[in-house]
């Protein structure tokens, strides 16, 4: 009788085992198949380079190589040798492409450039996707590191700290010398925008276990009000926020390579953070490609950009 059990179970397992396997093979051979699908697709191949091409503006210096796989799959290898997938063709809601994403899924919502009169839908939130590989790798990878590059910014009443590192510094000064003279001139503004609620701050986002931008030193959160953050106040409450919002600050920072929180559904409007990447997406590639036309088309007499199309073209064997 206990030999008769132990057949028994071996045979289940087996059986449980082979089909684990089956469909592990299964998996792999649809993630292979849906790779050769889309490598094959102009639409798809041009997105990927005009990401790739928006992320080497981005971060000038910091990619040295671009890789294709025997199944079609992207990656950007770093200055490190760290190499970044561009799409892993796993099927991913909203919030998984937030929580763990790809190049792709980084960039694949369209932040809007253009002032917006509602809060967008609370799965939209361009931006909050990052891929935290390519943070340490030009931010700094710990937080010893990360604080070895920060330095002092004036905001007009006090200095705060910010990484220097790929002009982030450099971006948020240039952002203070415009807003500080409005300012002055607006109590609307000054008011939106100080005294400051900090910048450099090593933590997590609330309720998950990924970095804060505010731990790399990339973001800055401005005068804070109780109807800020969806998690704070509701989205009706949110919205008469928005509603009395000065938009020159925004731009102000949007130009200098800063998006907005108060442009994602999950809104955080006192919050900016230098996302260079988004920002260019947003300018250069919002619509969709235009067959016929090239898919670098409206940056031809841009010839830092066009340099990169040049070495891209070159990478890639599509």
């Amino acid at each position: 009788m206990v030999k008769l059990r132990k057949k028994i179970i071996f045979v289940l397992v087996s059986v449980l085992l082979a089909a684990v396997l089956s469909l592990y093979g299964q998996a792999k051979y649809n993630l292979a198949v849906n790779a050769a699908v889309k490598s094959d697709d102009p639409i798809y191949q041009t997105t990927l380079k005009r990401d790739i091409l928006c992320l080497m503006m981005a971060y000038p210096g910091y990619i040295q190589d671009l890789e294709v796989d025997s199944v079609g799959k992207t990656y950007v290898v770093l200055k490190s040798g760290k190499k970044i997938i561009y799409d892993d063709f796993k099927e991913k809601n909203v919030w998984q492409k937030s929580g763990n994403p790809d190049i792709q899924d980084m960039l694949e919502q369209i932040y809007p450039l253009s002032e917006i009169k509602e809060l967008l839908p609370e799965y939209y939130n361009p931006g909050c996707a990052r891929i935290y590989p390519l943070f340490k790798e030009v931010y700094g990878t710990n937080k010893s590191q990360i604080e070895k590059n920060l330095v002092k910014v004036s905001i007009g009443y006090k200095f705060v700290e910010f990484n220097k590192n790929n002009h982030a510094a450099a971006a948020l000064q240039a952002v203070m010398k415009e807003l500080l003279p409005l300012a002055r001139k607006d109590y609307k503004v000054y008011n939106a925008a100080f005294p400051s609620n900090g910048t450099y701050y090593y933590r997590l986002i609330g309720g998950t276990n990924r970095l804060s931008s505010h731990a790399f030193g990339i973001a800055i959160d401005l005068h804070s009000n109780k109807y800020d953050y969806w998690r704070w106040s509701s989205r009706e409450q949110g919205q008469k926020r928005l509603d009395n919002y000065p938009q020159s600050i925004v731009r102000i920072f949007e130009k200098n390579g800063f998006i907005w929180g108060g442009k994602w559904g999950n809104f955080d409007i006192m919050h900016y953070e230098y996302r260079p990447e988004i920002i260019y997406k947003a300018r250069y590639f919002a619509q969709k490609p235009v067959p016929g036309l090239p898919w670098y088309d409206g940056l031809q007499n841009n010839q830092e950009a066009m340099n990169i199309v040049w070495w891209i073209e070159q990478q890639l064997p599509f």
